[in-house]
């Protein structure tokens, strides 16, 4: 049973992470929504009410996709922190001469009053210091056989990234990514039904190391515990870029890879558990003796 918090995940960095605003959905978070919203062709429930966990960061291109395969379905943006959901409204907020019937049923920010029947979160429980505790936040937010639609990285991630820093002899340059089956594990484990789990690795190049960096830090952040826990300085920067020059690839065309595995899931809400009765013992002899004194009891007929 999965009760522990991830132990390679320092809370408070994951923390500071989640209150990071973002300038854009990172290009590799909407490739991905726009993977996963085209698995919605196969979910035969149409949602009246859905919610978009973090579009800032998950996908704000997304948003529009889902927006227009649930036209009259209303929508709740739901942000962590005020500043990402104040970010978000200016993008995704209509003009005010636009009339509403042009917009269907519109466009609620914050946790909706009534549970919505789905929640889409794109790109996020691989940074959660407690995903069980995210997990379960959601389960609380989807009613029964609602469904989940979700997406994180998974243990492959930027193996090769991992491979030159452990041959540098440096602290790990990652957490550790969870495997799909322990997801599904967990969504079992917090109320979630039916888990439908699917992954796929995704292959990424770079001209430069200073533009794979540059990519990096848009996607996340280390929070591995034993991260180097200091800044480093020019000489080391320059020892990294030259070692990133060893993830070239082997064609020659000096282009710089790196994997990612992405993992897909949904699941159904699971409709409450019956109250059942404990159970009563009655004896034979005890029935028979019940019998004769209702008999007894009984107006002669």
């Amino acid at each position: 049973m999965h009760s522990d918090r991830p132990p390679t995940i320092a809370p408070a960095a994951a923390a500071r992470w989640d209150r990071h605003l973002p300038s854009a959905s990172p290009w590799l978070h909407e490739e991905v929504a726009r993977r996963m919203e085209q698995r919605l062709q196969w979910m035969t429930l149409q949602p009246q009410r859905w919610v978009h966990w973090e579009p800032l960061r998950g996908g704000m291109q997304a948003h529009a996709l889902l927006a227009a395969r649930y036209p009259q379905a209303q929508c709740h943006v739901v942000h962590a922190h005020p500043q990402h959901d104040q970010a978000a409204r200016l993008q995704l907020t209509p003009p005010w001469w636009k009339p509403a019937r042009w917009i269907g049923p519109g466009l609620q920010f914050g946790e909706p009053v009534q549970p919505a029947q789905m929640l889409w979160a794109n790109m996020v429980l691989h940074m959660a210091a407690d995903p069980q505790a995210l997990l379960a936040q959601w389960n609380r937010l989807i009613e029964s056989n609602g469904f989940l639609m979700f997406s994180c990285l998974g243990p492959d991630t930027v193996r090769e990234l991992r491979a030159v820093y452990a041959a540098q002899g440096w602290p790990p340059a990652s957490h550790s990514f969870t495997d799909m089956h322990d997801w599904g594990d967990m969504l079992v484990h917090t109320g979630f039904s039916e888990p439908v789990m699917d992954m796929e690795r995704i292959t990424l190049t770079f001209a430069t190391p200073q533009r794979l960096l540059q990519e990096l830090r848009e996607l996340g952040r280390n929070l591995h515990p034993d991260r180097f826990g200091a800044l480093r300085g020019r000489a080391w920067h320059a020892r990294l870029l030259a070692a990133l020059g060893t993830l070239a690839r082997p064609d020659g065309d000096g282009q710089l890879e790196l994997t990612f595995e992405v993992v897909y899931g949904h699941a159904f809400k699971a409709p409450p558990r019956m109250t059942v009765a404990p159970e009563l013992r009655v004896s034979l002899d005890e029935m028979r003796a019940n019998l004769r004194q209702v008999k007894k009891n009984s107006p002669p007929g």
